[in-house]
């Protein structure tokens, strides 16, 4: 099959492209009317259709004689424990909380979320959740008690699903203290948490809303799927918005069933029964879609990972386990790649283990740079494919779809746009630019299948940051440019969303943190490249007149707040002081000059600078605490 052909169809006739995938899944209702329009007057797929996320992970499996598979492996160097769970013990696990759920009076509609590190319950909340149409919404757990009560005021959930705890490199994450002081702070109070127990000797404080998840489990019948329409939210999950406030994706089920599908055979080139990793966490989209939702969807055995590519107990972690498991594809972030390449730049540690197993590297969650996309190459020697996302797509729109046909590689580019997503690069009018140039990547629409529907309670908030730019399409939020081969280039963000190893942020939430500080004139926020992190957060402060002799107590604590509200992920650690900050005349504070300089990429002095001289101050900071990519 040629990839060209394969996508010209998808981009012409996304009705009759679509409707064949469709009949991949094992529908309650077979759906006829294939593209219709909302409420809203936005595209949905596939309306009359009726089916259940969690039927097609677990049930049809079984159905079908594979029961006895492993459909999750469970694999924990923080606490040395591996898991083989088959499709009839993910039955057994999952009908039985769906049990539980519905005698806690959760019922199809209603929201849930779930605060749970990476283990195999994590997993069961979610299909309990899809099975009898409860709307799940997965909390990242490195976010602090702050973000977690946000979202439950936005989302406003009947329950909480936690554990006591998550562990890391020595320390323990204390989940159940921080999920009760989120409740303190929230204005909407969840009716009951449910708390699995990990029994690892951490007290768990104890609520008169607890409900011990072992307790529940072994108490409750197990329930069937129920029959749930296409255009029901699957799940609710936050991204970061530019005000600070995040923004709540709605997903639908049919549509993202039958993307996923699509996706694992054509995207990632895998046969029903292979082994797929994707190194990610659960909280994010890569954790929804390609270690839940995907590889079950595709009969594919998947890995559930609770370590670090690194210190768990080394810079072999990933190696090991691919060759353990027999890993075909593997998908991390450029991030993880990093750091293990730091620790072990001469692949040594790779050596010892057998890979012939792993047949394709994917990356994606941040820019990968081409140093790393060649290191990997050489190190695994098989493609390594560096492919182009959101979380407001639920799955790829930039990828060398290997399932298709295998394209050459250009390190800095994503490759190809995927089947359904018509990528055009548009100018600030709205034009389709020539090659080579830059300018905002947006798709026409009909977006494909799986992608986001709305965003919770805010419709409005949905269309004037996604449709308004540019009416007829969806506007991605990054500039980019195709060169002459077709080939797409995604050069970064153009809001003040940064991406710190994989999980976008919003540096306007974390500068109004610093502006909070009582010795605080004013600040600037902003993302710096990092060679680990791809980027991370920098802060440049201002004191209050007469503050200056207290600098180290005032920067730590700077720190402290931003770790406290938004959470050890934010990776906050570096704050300079400064005695002013460049503005144009009107006001506005230069960030992107700041960022340019702390990068030692080339810049241009705005002619609305309100005093140059500034310029060199900032540079000598910069150079005294060692700012600078080179340094």
């Amino acid at each position: 099959m040629k990839y060209q052909e394969f996508y010209n169809k998808s981009i012409q006739y996304p009705e009759q492209f679509w409707s064949e995938q469709a009949k991949q899944l094992d529908w309650f209702d077979t759906p006829n009317n294939i593209l219709s329009k909302d409420k809203y007057n936005y595209d949905q797929w596939f309306e009359d259709g009726k089916l259940n996320l969690s039927y097609l992970c677990i049930d049809k499996h079984i159905n079908d004689g594979y029961g006895n598979q492993n459909a999750v492996i469970y694999d924990s160097p923080v606490t040395n424990v591996k898991q083989h769970i088959t499709f009839n013990q993910l039955h057994h696990e999952v009908s039985k909380l769906a049990g539980g759920l519905q005698s806690l009076g959760l019922q199809k509609g209603d929201t849930c979320i779930i605060y749970m590190p990476m283990i195999p319950q994590a997993l069961y909340a979610m299909l309990a959740c899809a099975r009898i149409g409860v709307i799940h919404s997965v909390v990242f757990g490195g976010f602090a008690p702050h973000e977690l009560a946000i979202r439950i005021d936005d989302c406003k959930p009947k329950a909480i699903i936690t554990a006591s705890n998550g562990i890391e490199i020595e320390r323990i994450i204390p989940y159940k203290p921080f999920v009760d002081q989120a409740i303190d702070k929230a204005k909407n109070k969840p009716e009951h948490v449910i708390v699995f127990d990990r029994e690892l000797g951490v007290e768990i404080p104890k609520k008169n809303y607890d409900v011990d998840y072992a307790t529940l489990v072994e108490k409750s019948p197990s329930i069937e799927a129920i029959s749930i329409e296409s255009t029901h939210p699957s799940y609710i999950l936050y991204t970061s918005g530019t005000t600070g406030t995040p923004k709540g994706i709605i997903r639908d089920t049919g549509g993202y069933a039958t993307a996923l599908k699509f996706s694992m055979k054509y995207i990632y080139g895998l046969d029903e029964g292979d082994v797929f990793w994707a190194a990610s966490d659960v909280g994010w989209v890569v954790g929804h879609s390609y270690i839940v939702y995907g590889p079950l969807l595709n009969r594919n055995t998947t890995i559930l990972f609770e370590g670090k590519p690194i210190r768990t107990p080394d810079a072999s972690t990933f190696w090991r386990v691919i060759s353990e498991h027999q890993v075909k594809v593997m998908f991390t972030a450029p991030t993880a790649i990093r750091a293990i390449k730091k620790e072990d730049p001469d692949g040594e540690l790779l050596k010892q283990f057998d890979l012939s197993c792993l047949k394709y590297q994917f990356l994606a969650g941040e820019r990968c740079d081409v140093a790393t996309l060649n290191w990997t190459e050489e190190k695994l020697n098989v493609p390594v494919i560096d492919h182009w996302w959101q979380t407001e797509s639920g799955w790829p729109m930039i990828a060398n779809m290997v399932g298709v046909a295998l394209q050459d590689v250009k390190p800095g580019s994503a490759s190809f746009p995927v089947c359904g997503y018509d990528i055009q690069i548009l100018n600030e009018e709205g034009e389709e630019v020539e090659d080579s140039v830059e300018g905002y990547v947006a798709v026409k629409l009909p977006l494909p299948p799986g992608t986001l529907s709305n965003l919770w309670g805010n419709p409005e908030r949905f269309k004037s940051g996604y449709l308004d730019r540019f009416p007829g399409y969806y506007f991605s939020g990054d500039g980019g440019y195709k060169d002459e081969d077709g080939y797409v280039f995604i050069t970064g963000r153009v809001d003040d969303i940064i991406n710190v190893a994989g999980h976008r942020l919003s540096t306007a939430e974390m500068e109004e943190i610093v502006a909070s500080h009582e010795s605080v004139a004013e600040c600037a926020v902003f993302g710096v490249h990092c060679d680990i992190k791809g980027q991370k957060p920098l802060g440049l402060v201002v004191l209050k007149f007469g503050e200056a002799s207290e600098e180290n107590q005032i920067q730590k604590e700077i720190v402290q707040d931003v770790r406290h509200e938004i959470g050890a992920v934010a990776s906050f650690r570096d704050v300079l002081i400064v005695n002013r900050l460049p503005k144009t005349r009107s006001g506005k504070i230069l960030r992107k000059l700041l960022r340019n300089i702390a990068d030692e990429q080339q810049y241009n002095i705005p002619s609305t600078i309100d005093d140059v001289k500034i310029i060199d101050e900032i540079k000598i900071v910069y150079q005294t605490h060692k700012i600078g990519i080179h340094k």
